[in-house]
Formats: C-alpha cells, sequence, structure tokens
C-alpha cells in the first residue's frame, strides 16, 4: 500500500493543522525568545550550504526556477510539515539523544494527534469490528533510571492499519482508529491490543514524494508504532518501534529506524495473535 491514494492535500493539510497545535514545543527546553545571535548562526549555516550546493553543483537557472516552483508546492499541499520531519528531523533528535537518558527514543513525525481516546491497561486500542491484520499484544512496564516503578505513566500510541493507512490523514480508517492514550497501572505496567502495522511510502502525489521518485530514493517506511511514553516530573520519551524482518529496515526514508528499537512478536498460541514486551525507562526532569 501506498500513502498517495490518502492524497497529499489531505495528509499534508492534517499534518500542517497538527504542527499549528504544536508538540515539538512540549519537547525542546529553550525559553521560546529569539536570540538573535543564534538565528543568525542556524540561518547562516543553513543558508550558506544551499550556496554551496549551487556552487558545488553549478545550479541554473532553469534548476533554479524549478526550485522555487517546488517550494511553492510544497507550502500549497501543507507539505512542510511531512518534509521537515521525513528528511530533517532524525538528525534534530540526534542532538537531542546526546544529552537524554533512558531508552532510547526517535522522531515523531507528522501524524500525531491530540484529543485521542483515553483508555486503562489493559486496553484495545480502538479499532472497527473486522479490523485487518495480525492481532498483536504489546505489553511492558515504564520505570525510572533507577528502576522505580513510575505510577501515573501513559502510554499515547498511533499506528497504520494493515494497508498503511493513517486514521486522521486518510479518509479510508474512521477517525480514532487504532490511537489512544493509556494509562499504566499503579507499578507503570501496560498491555496493549491493537493489529500489526504495515510499511507505506509517502504521499507519492505531492511534491515531497515527487521530489523522493525524482532523486531515485526509497520513499518507504517500515512498519512501525508510534508511542509518547510519559509519567509526573519525567521527560516525555518520543519513539518507534519496528519489527525484524521488514524489508526496508535499513532503508528508512525518514532515517528513523534504529537496531535498538526493533520488535520480535512471538505467537501466543490464541489463533494468529503475537505478543511484544518492551520496557521504557524515563528520565527525571521537564514533564
Amino acid at each position: 500500500m501506498t500513502t498517495t491514494e490518502a492524497g497529499a492535500a489531505l495528509a499534508g493539510a492534517n499534518a500542517t493543522d497538527s504542527a499549528r497545535a504544536g508538540l515539538s514545543n512540549l519537547r525542546g527546553q529553550g525559553t521560546g525568545q529569539a536570540d538573535p545571535a543564534r538565528v543568525s548562526a542556524v540561518v547562516g549555516a543553513a543558508l550558506e550550504g544551499i550556496r554551496a550546493a549551487i556552487r558545488d553543483n553549478k545550479v541554473t537557472y532553469e534548476e533554479f526556477d524549478a526550485f522555487k516552483q517546488w517550494l511553492i508546492a510544497v507550502s500549497d499541499t501543507g507539505e512542510w510539515p511531512l518534509f521537515l520531519d521525513v528528511y530533517l528531523e532524525f538528525e534534530v533528535e540526534k542532538v537531542a539523544a546526546q544529552t537524554q537518558q533512558g531508552s532510547v527514543g526517535t522522531i515523531l513525525g507528522p501524524f500525531w494527534l491530540d484529543g485521542q481516546a483515553q483508555l486503562t491497561t489493559p486496553a484495545t486500542l480502538p479499532m472497527r469490528d473486522d479490523e485487518p491484520g495480525t492481532p498483536m499484544i504489546l505489553a511492558g512496564q515504564v520505570t525510572d533510571t533507577d528502576g522505580t516503578p513510575l505510577r501515573g505513566a501513559t502510554v499515547d500510541i498511533w499506528h497504520t492499519d494493515d494497508e498503511g493507512w493513517y486514521s486522521g490523514f486518510a479518509s479510508k480508517p474512521p477517525a480514532g482508529n487504532l490511537r489512544g492514550v493509556v494509562a499504566c497501572d499503579d507499578e507503570g505496567r501496560f498491555e496493549i491490543h491493537t493489529r500489526k502495522p504495515a510499511p507505506y511510502t509517502i504521499p507519492l502525489d505531492g511534491p515531497t514524494g515527487q521530489m523522493t521518485q525524482a532523486a531515485g530514493w526509497s520513499p518507504w517506511r517500515p512498519a512501525h508504532i508510534h508511542l509518547l511514553v510519559a509519567a509526573p516530573g519525567h521527560r516525555t520519551l518520543t519513539s518507534q518501534l519496528f519489527f525484524t524482518g521488514d524489508p526496508y529496515l535499513g532503508n528508512d526514508v525518514a532515517s528513523a529506524d534504529k537496531p535498538e528499537l526493533t520488535l520480535d512478536p512471538q505467537p501466543t498460541g490464541n489463533g494468529d495473535e503475537v505478543r511484544s514486551d518492551r520496557d521504557f525507562v524515563l528520565e527525571p526532569g521537564q514533564d
């Protein structure tokens, strides 16, 4: 499946609305006020990188005009969150990870939505009566860096369905499908019943996908589960979990997959149901 059928306009518009609501600011440590010296350093370096690409590759006026048209198309389709999250966020995450403790994280991506179903463990994510795909259980425990179970921990989880659709960003799945915020028990334990997700491509009918294909790069993301693991008085962990054997591991368009984040679900003996256990460690700090 590809998200081409979902349409860049729909996915881009919803990603833009989600970005405007803002989650990145909740993960930052800054004051929110611009430092002129910092702006000059970062923006200046970015512009010099583009100028160097023009000089080194002898960019023509025809190519420069095509670039301007592409920038306008990204704006018109609302794909800036998609482009930035796919091609730049992983570098921001690497910088942040240098000063972070606890479990390994990765990028947020553009498909998080606020206001999802509030559930209590053991929980079943909202889904259709005939939801396709392999039944899956994700279970584990949330602890502090010293091993203390974290009472009040929550697991905000979202992922595609068996065909690679995200609810809220495609017309096919109903609102809230395979999304929820699960409250752990008093020992920080959680058990979440869902369906195993599928790999997918970024939207191919929009400028981000068209650029990716023009460059000959793979537009695929390996199957994965998104998570925001939180607890009072602790830094929220942004993570994704991948699956062994996925053909797109190591060739993720978003460069977000990591060996430490790979699951190997095992049969439970209940039909074709599988289960993976994964614990999370949160460092004390900003909620």
